[in-house]
């Protein structure tokens, strides 16, 4: 298993992801995104609270999309 040194900085990219066959994402723009894509960013969201040696520098959004074409957010 990988450990993690805590004197150490770690820069981390997230990547969320869910196919359109999956999601609930709205085409007509009533929702800019799939509550998935909402949960999983909240789930990472709440584990890095308590890995402040992680630093997240992007983030990577795959919603409705394929595995070929995503997203950059920031």
């Amino acid at each position: 298993m990988l450990k993690l040194s805590l004197d150490k900085d770690y820069k981390a990219a997230i990547y969320l992801r869910l196919s359109k066959e999956d999601g609930d994402f709205s085409i007509s723009g009533e929702k800019l995104e799939s509550d998935s894509i909402s949960n999983q960013r909240m789930l990472i969201k709440e584990y890095l609270k308590k890995h402040p040696e992680i630093t997240v520098v992007k983030e990577y959004c795959d919603d409705g999309f394929t595995g070929a074409n995503f997203v950059e957010v920031r």
